[in-house]
């Protein structure tokens, strides 16, 4: 039986954990040929592993531009193109306006805004004509977040990014979308607060989507793969919120 991306080569930027690995397990059942990439080795391996199917671990940092250059010397060496890239690499931490410092600004800004640039950017002499791009955004692009305030611009800065991007791919047809999810159960959540927290967390964030819970990965992966899937073949310029209706009402 044929799947969604037999035969398709996929990117998967930061996919050792959370909703960037639901994505790249949803993409390899669906038959993808798949690249994924991770800072830590241990879990990069390990990822590898708990994916399965055809797909190659690359150690890649993507704040670091040279990283990204050993990652597409490996997609250009053993597959030669991409059709479907997922710009997932990020994350943010509370910090309230008054403790803001300059550390903290450009740890957010290089992991989201300049990670998500030089992905996409190290990836266009790989894309095929018709490619899919999806950047990683999130409901802070458009929701105000207390001592969030630095990881929520970095998200407007994305949802941006895909709005001037499906302009300058245009003539190649390369679809850009930005894909927003809400409050969705990941490691990456969790760490925010320390573990006696972590429950009333999950329960704050569950009060404010109509839906009354937070999401799982797979739920968020299952968004992307529409996406980069033939039934979005219209879809570009736009922002996907898989939110539970949190920045719908």
């Amino acid at each position: 039986m044929s799947t969604t991306l037999d035969g398709k080569v996929a990117v998967v930027t930061g996919a050792t954990s959370g909703i960037g690995l639901a994505i790249a397990q949803r993409f390899a059942a669906e038959g993808a040929r798949l690249f994924i990439t991770g800072r830590r080795p241990e879990a990069l391996r390990a990822a590898v592993e708990q994916i399965g199917g055809d797909v190659t671990g690359v150690r890649a940092d993507a704040a670091v531009p040279a990283d990204l250059d050993a990652l597409y010397a490996t997609v250009r060496e053993q597959a030669g193109h991409i059709d479907a890239l997922v710009a997932n690499a990020g994350g943010g931490t509370f910090v309230p306006l008054g403790e803001i410092t300059e550390e903290h600004y450009h740890e957010t800004f290089d992991a989201n805004v300049k990670g998500t640039l030089f992905t996409v950017q190290g990836a266009l002499p790989l894309l095929v004509d018709g490619a899919s791009v999806v950047l990683m955004s999130s409901t802070t692009s458009v929701l105000g977040g207390a001592a969030f305030s630095v990881y929520a611009a970095s998200k407007a800065a994305i949802r941006n990014f895909a709005r001037s991007w499906a302009l300058d791919l245009k003539d190649r047809h390369v679809r850009v979308n930005a894909l927003a999810p809400g409050p969705t159960r990941t490691p990456g959540l969790l760490g925010l607060v320390p573990d006696d927290q972590q429950q009333g967390l999950l329960d704050n964030l569950a009060g404010d989507v109509p839906l009354g819970r937070v999401a799982d990965p797979a739920e968020i992966a299952g968004a992307a793969l529409f996406l980069v899937s033939p039934d979005a073949s219209f879809v570009n310029g736009t922002e996907l919120f898989a939110d539970g209706g949190q920045a719908q009402v």
